[in-house]
């Protein structure tokens, strides 16, 4: 550490020395903010991580403080990662903090309710002073402050395990959460309108906020911006609603990154002539048009020409529905309707990955859609942070000189340029994916789980070499070297639930600005968007936009030295190459540039046994029913097979099984019937899923079942 603090201060005289004084000047101040952060970022050291005891939780769960496995880090880094703000704003923090429940005047984020939708509880510490469950963190957007989501919320994971009648819990860095994030977001919508319907819950209320003494200072205001973002929230529920149930440990990110992009990117004109053509059966058999050009030009009156922010989308939303006069008053299933005419149904739930190794991955998502080469990365978690409410504060405007966001997007031919201005942290985003790059598996812990039999796992070894190895490398997680390969297999071959890889191809949207920009697809070339894209497009052009505008938050110099620090740490320290995708897919071509999507990926297993429920879909429960086939109507009744139905939820831990407990208590119920929650296919166990070289091999016996599950303890 002194060599490193010499080599500053070396650094320091001789910038001083040779530079202009104002200049160098800047340069210290720069660098002593940086020796600050780094010393901030150590100073949570809690040792228990911030992680509490918690008696009679949800399913009648009680559990001792939460230990945690060598991970690769410390105290103090797992804390950074749950406290460290992205630039989401879910809603102003005063109001949340002061929100109760429903049904109670009990808080919304009382420790209990919180545990309910299975986020974890935290108590006080120097990062979290308002001890906020682990992933929600207070971000500070223009002055003021709001509630928003981390990395953690969704990846960091709980393990309950009980043994003579105590039960011990293991918290997870970079494990998948179990998180229920439809049923939160529901009721906060939910306390919302009950607390501006209820007079005594609303006094309450109005007094909690204005008592906290910050963004808040008059009645009149409290109730009007919660009015207002009970109409964000309601509007972005609304836009997200599937007919398939996520339940607990489960979201479709990308539909909903999908459906919040193509909201703040569709014109006021394409989303009119969007709407003239919603049509309903009428009579005689023909199409009825839902909505007339006269009721449209109401329904959009004042609203922007070119981007068309959360405000104004949701009172589009209330004017569909409005009876007043003029008013098409619409129902619930036209309005569905329309909906459906803007936005794709976020109807393919995958369970939350998990991240450690992600930063010496050359693929990441379950379909393999960005390289994890140069600013991929950073691509990959800025469109992250647009779907979980990162405030979106773009506008267009005529062009006027040089902007890296207008260059990178194709809009220099534009009438008018989008500025995309936002909450986005790019910054902190590039530290995060930093620290992840040490964050390590966890092993299955022996003096807790109980010890692995490994005469037993020597035999499953060799289960595994044959039937799992050619997709599932073994790796090293201590070789700071490892590189983790995703193998790509095509849907048809695997045969797991299509609805991600086809809805990230298929789904469509007005491109808005965009229409007849460029874009450069790696491996096909140039194409241009049309006004009926791909959202995989759109979003594209708008993470770049994202990342090429500077922090509003930030003074001039140091807004654009943390760009040159996060671009240039993107492609100097990055060091995985730009490379093929390796496994058995259809290649993309110019006529279907993105038919290697149509693909999901097998990765290393280190740490498998603490990810449950298993494939992308979350549709099997525990690792040996993995093992087993899905029961065909053609099958005997007797025999063993995949679970059709199981509960979700529990955090008990099954260790002969590997997975958590599902059933004998009221979870989510998952029944596998519906396209989004089937567990088929991966069927390489039970002798009906080809290996890569085509050869079918036989069915695993039940002795080498249990064989292989005692190995990928080991793993």
């Amino acid at each position: 550490m002194a060599t490193f603090f010499q080599s500053i201060f070396a650094a320091i005289f001789y910038l001083l020395k040779y530079s202009g004084r104002i200049v160098g000047v800047i340069i210290l101040l720069m660098v002593i903010a940086l020796i600050a952060g780094k010393t901030y970022q150590n100073w949570d050291d809690d040792p228990d991580r911030g992680a509490i005891a918690l008696e009679n939780g949800e399913f009648g769960e009680s559990f001792t403080t939460p230990v945690y496995l060598d991970q690769g880090w410390t105290e103090a880094e797992s804390l950074w990662f749950y406290n460290t703000t992205q630039g989401s704003a879910l809603m102003p923090y005063d109001l949340f903090m002061s929100l109760e429940q429903e049904n109670s005047n009990k808080l919304l984020r009382d420790n209990h309710n919180i545990d309910k939708y299975r986020y974890l509880p935290q108590k006080e510490t120097f990062l979290n002073p308002d001890g906020l469950p682990v992933g929600l963190v207070k971000d500070t957007y223009q002055g003021n402050d709001y509630i928003g989501y981390t990395c953690a919320a969704c990846h960091t994971n709980q393990v309950n395990f009980t043994k003579d009648g105590i039960t011990s819990a293991i918290r997870i860095d970079g494990g998948p959460a179990m998180a229920d994030m439809v049923g939160f977001l529901t009721a906060i919508e939910k306390s919302m309108r009950a607390t501006l319907a209820d007079e005594a819950k609303k006094t309450r209320y109005v007094e909690t906020v204005l008592a906290r003494n910050n963004d808040f200072k008059k009645e009149a205001k409290v109730i009007e911006s919660t009015e207002q973002w009970l109409k964000t929230i309601s509007l972005y529920n609304t836009v997200n609603h599937s007919h398939i149930d996520y339940g607990y440990g489960r979201l479709d990110a990308f539909g909903r990154i999908y459906n919040r992009v193509l909201q703040h990117m569709i014109n006021k004109q394409q989303l009119a002539n969007t709407m003239e053509m919603v049509t309903a059966p009428g009579t005689n058999g023909e199409r009825r048009r839902v909505l007339t050009r006269d009721q449209i030009d109401l329904v959009l009156e004042g609203v922007n020409e070119n981007i068309i922010v959360d405000k104004q989308f949701g009172l589009v939303l209330d004017r569909l529905a409005s009876t007043e006069p003029g008013y098409p008053g619409l129902n619930q299933r036209d309005l569905l309707r329309v909906r459906n005419s803007i936005f794709n149904e976020p109807n393919a739930p995958v369970s939350y990955p998990f991240l450690w190794d992600i930063g010496q991955a050359d693929y990441t998502q379950w379909n393999g859609v960005a390289n994890n080469a140069g600013v991929g990365p950073l691509g990959r978690n800025t469109g992250e942070v647009i779907g979980v409410f990162g405030i979106l504060d773009w506008t267009s405007h005529e062009p006027n000189g040089f902007e890296l966001s207008t260059l990178i997007t194709d809009q220099k031919n534009k009438n008018e340029v989008v500025n995309f201005k936002s909450s986005i942290d790019v910054t902190n985003l590039r530290r995060l994916e930093a620290q992840l790059k040490r964050l390590q598996s966890p092993v299955w812990p022996q003096e807790i789980l109980g010890e692995i039999d490994q005469v037993k796992a020597e035999r499953g070894q060799l289960v595994y070499a044959q039937y799992c190895q050619s997709c599932h490398e073994v790796v090293d997680r201590n070789n700071a070297d490892r590189i983790i390969i995703a193998n790509m297999m095509d849907i048809n071959l695997v045969g797991t639930d299509k609805a991600a890889a086809i809805n990230g191809v298929m789904a469509t949207g007005k491109s808005g600005n965009f229409q007849h920009t460029v874009q450069s697809i790696t491996g096909v070339g140039d194409v241009f968007i049309s006004e009926d894209a791909p959202v995989l497009q759109i979003l594209t052009s708008a993470t770049k936009g994202v990342i090429a505008t500077p922090d509003p938050d930030k003074f001039f110099i140091r807004r654009w030295l943390d760009r040159l620090y996060v671009l240039g740490s993107s492609f100097f320290e990055n060091k995985m190459p730009e490379t093929v995708k390796k496994g058995n897919y259809v290649a993309d071509t110019t006529s279907n540039p993105y038919s290697s999507l149509l693909a999901y990926k097998g990765r290393a297993l280190n740490g498998i046994w603490a990810t449950a429920p298993y494939l992308h879909n979350g549709s099997v429960p525990t690792l040996y029913d993995l093992l087993l086939p899905k029961k065909l109507d053609t099958d005997p009744a007797e025999g063993e097979y995949r679970p059709d139905e199981f509960v979700v939820g529990s955090r008990e831990f099954d260790a002969n099984r590997v997975g958590f407990k599902s059933k004998d208590y009221d979870g989510s119920a998952f029944i596998t019937t519906r396209v989004g929650d089937m567990n088929t296919g991966h069927e390489y166990g039970a002798g009906k899923t080809a290996q890569n070289n085509g050869e079918v091999l036989p069915a695993l016996s039940e002795k080498e079942r249990w064989d292989l599950i005692e190995y990928l303890k080991t793993l």
